[in-house]
């Protein structure tokens, strides 16, 4: 993580547990959330121990799909502590939380699909195990509502690889009251993890081609700590650098055969379904010639006889003079 960025989270950090008569005075609850976003590997999970390290805090991880309904959940936050960090880690696939402000038929009939889904997977495994109930309004009223309040000096933590999957309600402000995104490792952050792994501030040879490197190609801190690692005690900074390089290339390689990839099956898929419509148009031209051709055939029925009659009106008109 950037320097700027770290510093700012721990005054922010350091700001909130020296905060209690300040939250008392404006009639607020001592707690704050914390949503820490990005792709996996970016340091989400070590972020939370960081701060638990830097407060001196407890950590609660709660599993949402064990908890049984609303009522347990409340039940475990009464049995938290003060100073504490309460964490449910990627929570976008803990619970449903992100359908559940469709539209009301939508949402039943959704339900009721995923039910039936739930309950055929259930009876393949042989699990009789009953599903969590825990609903969004519970989970909300979990972050903000009247229990909430009890106790105090609490930071309430979420994580997610897919922001854009939860439900806006759930991570406002004033619920998630700090949003941080944990992203690729720039070059920044490798220098710290450069610093921490080898003791190297600055390497003339190596940086530059890093730095670089990290300019045009996304790779997690977790994939760089990895390489950065000496894998024996032979092993010297030297050979580590040299194999995060490898590292990152290889990366920028997989990023553009994977792009190639996407680029083709995108077209592909464009394609497919532009040949779809052009035989749904043909087909929807040959309905109407068919039915054109169907009342010309019942347009020319109906005038025969009518012919015939008048033919035979003038065939009696003759006989009469």
């Amino acid at each position: 993580m950037e320097p700027n960025k770290k510093q700012e989270i721990k005054d922010d950090l350091e700001t909130f547990s020296k905060s209690k008569d300040y939250y008392a005075k404006i009639g607020k609850a001592w707690k704050r959330g914390y949503l820490l976003y990005g792709p996996p590997g970016t340091g989400k999970s070590s972020m939370i121990a960081a701060m638990a390290n830097f407060l001196q805090y407890d950590v609660y991880d709660l599993e949402l799909t064990a908890v049984k309904d609303n009522t347990e959940l409340r039940k475990l936050l009464i049995d938290t502590t003060s100073k504490s960090i309460i964490v449910i880690e990627d929570i976008d696939c803990s619970l449903d939380l992100t359908g559940q402000r469709k539209p009301k038929k939508e949402k039943e009939k959704d339900e009721k699909v995923e039910k039936d889904v739930i309950k055929e997977e259930l009876k393949k495994a042989g699990e009789e195990k009953k599903q969590s109930e825990v609903t969004l309004s519970g989970l909300l009223n979990f972050i903000d509502g009247l229990w909430s309040a009890i106790g105090g000096e609490r930071l309430i933590v979420f994580t997610t690889n897919f922001v854009e999957k939860l439900d806006p309600a759930l991570i406002r402000r004033g619920r998630m009251d700090k949003h941080i995104e944990l992203s690729y490792c720039c070059f920044e952050s490798f220098k710290v993890l450069a610093n921490n792994y080898l003791d190297v501030a600055s390497h003339d040879d190596y940086f530059p081609e890093i730095h670089r490197l990290l300019g045009e190609t996304n790779i997690t801190p977790a994939d760089v700590a990895e390489s950065l690692m000496p894998k024996s005690s032979k092993e010297n900074a030297d050979a580590c650098l040299e194999r995060l390089i490898k590292a990152i290339e290889t990366a920028k390689v997989e990023a553009k055969l994977k792009a190639e990839e996407e680029k083709t099956e995108k077209e592909k898929e464009e394609n497919e379904n532009e040949k779809k419509k052009k035989e749904a148009a043909a087909a929807e031209d040959a309905k109407k010639a068919d039915d054109v051709n169907e009342n010309g055939t019942s347009m020319e029925t109906k005038e025969k006889p009518e012919s015939d009659g008048a033919k035979e009106n003038g065939k009696s008109e003759i006989v009469m003079d």
